[in-house]
């Protein structure tokens, strides 16, 4: 059971320090005349990820959920989805956020995992939120927030766009991408 309170502290840590990233980046942007947007359903977002970690929790103990057997598998999804998200925010640098925040007119970025796809950071936490859970037993909440994740994202997502469509020169930035998997032929190609 130690091994799964380290590695769920880690995760606890790791967000706490997204969170202060996010609040420094989003003063810097305010600071430069950037804009909110999804205020309304940003709390539920930020709900939705605190009970994660609360059921995660309650279904481990509760239930003395065991190690998969996939654990190896698992854990190295896991790995690699993080070396995603480190990605995904260096590329982004001070513009990468929690929050719906665009600075008007600014060159949309596109390096690092965003030469790919639109939403490099999206499905890293979609990879988290079904592949955490599953490692450690805890099938129920991977089953529930993933549902719950691809609720959010169908909100959060084309709000997102959005407000990067109309402050941004997003659309023609990214009409070579998909918004989570990279395509792999050039619609020219043969």
């Amino acid at each position: 059971m130690i091994p799964f309170f380290i590695f769920f502290s880690v995760l606890i840590i790791q967000r706490l320090l997204e969170l202060a990233i996010a609040r420094r980046n989003e003063k810097w942007m305010k600071e430069r005349g950037a804009i909110e947007f999804g205020m309304k359903h940003y709390q539920f977002i930020v709900l939705m990820h605190s009970m994660f970690f609360v059921v995660f929790l309650f279904e481990k103990v509760t239930f003395s959920r065991e190690l998969s057997s996939f654990w190896p598998l698992l854990a190295a999804i896991f790995v690699c989805a993080q070396l995603i998200r480190v990605w995904a925010i260096s590329s982004l640098g001070r513009y990468w956020n929690t929050k719906i925040i665009v600075l008007p007119n600014v060159e949309v970025v596109r390096k690092g995992p965003y030469r790919f796809i639109k939403h490099p950071n999206y499905l890293v936490v979609s990879i988290e939120i079904m592949v955490v859970p599953m490692m450690f037993g805890a099938y129920i909440t991977a089953g529930l927030f993933t549902l719950l994740n691809v609720l959010m994202l169908s909100i959060r997502i084309p709000a997102e766009e959005k407000a990067l469509q109309e402050l941004t020169e997003y659309e023609g930035s990214f009409e070579s991408c998909n918004r989570f998997l990279p395509k792999l032929l050039n619609k020219y190609d043969n």
